[in-house]
């Protein structure tokens, strides 16, 4: 994974979802693992830190976790309130408190948001690979 903000790369929010794939070696998100400036925040790396552990992956878990670290975009106050408003306005389509924020916050630095979660696939701004 590449966790260079580089200005000549296209940047990318990777969701927990995403980050996993990739992890995991899903050959649908191998593209991805490459070439793009990684966007996430701390709470995803808490979400993908525990899956991980949880399927006994915790050396990897390990790794990635301070591998991505630099890669995690400040949560401010105003990113909190604008994804709970934005997850009540989507009520329907079931979105984690986690993904709603990293949707908010890839919308507020204008990049896409990388995810195979289902409720996001029509959304704008979004790259669903399934």
């Amino acid at each position: 994974m590449n966790l260079v903000a580089d200005g000549n790369k296209q940047a990318l929010f990777y969701d927990t979802y995403a980050l996993y794939a990739i992890a995991l070696g899903e050959p649908n998100y191998q593209s991805y693992s490459k070439g793009y400036s990684i966007l996430t925040t701390i709470m995803n790396l808490y979400e993908l830190y525990y899956t991980l552990s949880n399927e006994g992956h915790i050396p990897l878990a390990e790794e990635l976790f301070y591998r991505l670290l630099p890669a995690c975009v400040k949560i401010n106050p105003e990113d909190i309130k604008n994804a709970a408003h934005l997850r009540l306005a989507n009520k329907k389509k079931n979105w984690s408190y986690i993904d709603s924020l990293g949707y908010t916050i890839a919308l507020k630095e204008n990049v896409s948001f990388l995810t195979g979660d289902k409720g996001f696939k029509d959304m704008p701004k979004v790259t669903y690979i399934k």
